[in-house]
């Protein structure tokens, strides 16, 4: 069989479309399942729409310990590039007190409890909405 025909019988393979990158909406619900079935602690999302351009809701969450902390953290980022985010942000990783995770639309903070209560950012973002 000449090569020709070897290349001309082989199956061509198209590259699998990219998916679409989730609204915000459904980042949330992405974000608030991931959290759930990683065993955080006290689940909090704040609508910021009407209060601030720098995304439309926040989550807050914590974690038992660093290693739950960075655990949730690992997973959370890899379920949303699977989920098509390009962009994610990620700081505070290598201590895993406080881990910031920047997805544009939603934006989540989780954190040990002790530095959750220290900060206590839900008590400065959950106020009504500025006119």
């Amino acid at each position: 069989m000449s090569t020709t025909a070897l290349s001309a019988a082989a199956p061509t393979l198209a590259p699998a479309p990219l998916s679409e990158a989730p609204d915000a909406e459904e980042m949330l619900a992405l974000v608030k399942a991931r959290l759930d079935d990683d065993k955080s602690e006290d689940i909090v999302s704040i609508d910021l729409r009407g209060k601030t351009s720098i995304a439309d809701f926040m989550v807050i969450a914590s974690g038992r310990s660093q290693r739950h902390v960075g655990a949730i953290a690992e997973h959370l980022i890899e379920a949303l590039k699977q989920a098509g985010v390009k962009s994610v942000r990620i700081e505070g990783q290598p201590a895993c007190d406080w881990v910031l995770i920047d997805a544009n639309d939603v934006i989540v903070h989780i954190f040990q409890p002790e530095v959750r209560s220290f900060y206590n950012i839900e008590k400065m973002w959950a106020g009504p909405a500025r006119a």
